[in-house]
């Protein structure tokens, strides 16, 4: 409970559930010989995704808690569909089909540029199988991001190319 005595969940995508958790794990470990192709990559997202609101998100919701998570679907769109490059339409009938009502009521998109992005991962130490591609790659998830978002009236870019203090004040400001 915080100061307004509001029940807020926190979770991470993908994880929050055992299942998500594997899955966190197989998408983020390489494997050698055996590269995760972008469908299944696709795939094991939406299968944590939805184990994720039907076990955390809509109990939270029911009984009116606020759930906050570290992202959501927009980073599938952005990654699997800008990124891997996944046909758009066929990401936004798994949507319908994985997740028919739920949709965000805010998106906070952390803008950073991707070059400054990756020389903050490499800064951190250890990369993760994703963290691992190509400047090219993250250029085109930044301009998918872009392109969704200026579609969509739930989202409030926070500039995260700033010091951390300035980021985290525009946050509990948005």
């Amino acid at each position: 409970l915080n100061e307004h005595q509001l029940e807020v969940i926190t979770a991470r995508e993908p994880g929050g559930t055992r299942v998500g958790e594997m899955v966190r794990c197989l998408t983020k470990e390489s494997v050698i010989n055996e590269p995760l192709d972008a469908r299944a990559e696709l795939l094991l997202f939406y299968a944590a995704r939805v184990q994720l609101v039907e076990c955390v998100i809509r109990p939270a919701l029911a009984r009116g808690a606020s759930v906050l998570l570290d992202r959501f679907e927009l980073s599938t769109f952005a990654y699997q569909g800008g990124g891997r490059k996944l046909d758009e339409t066929m990401i936004e009938h798994l949507s319908k089909f994985c997740l028919p009502d739920i949709k965000p009521d805010l998106i906070l998109f952390l803008d950073v540029p991707p070059a400054q992005g990756l020389q903050r991962i490499s800064i951190r130490g250890e990369v993760d199988r994703i963290e691992q591609e190509a400047l090219a790659f993250f250029n085109d998830v930044y301009d998918a991001y872009h392109k969704y978002i200026k579609t969509m009236n739930n989202v409030v870019v926070i500039d995260a190319s700033q010091p951390q203090h300035d980021v985290q004040e525009s946050i509990t400001t948005a």
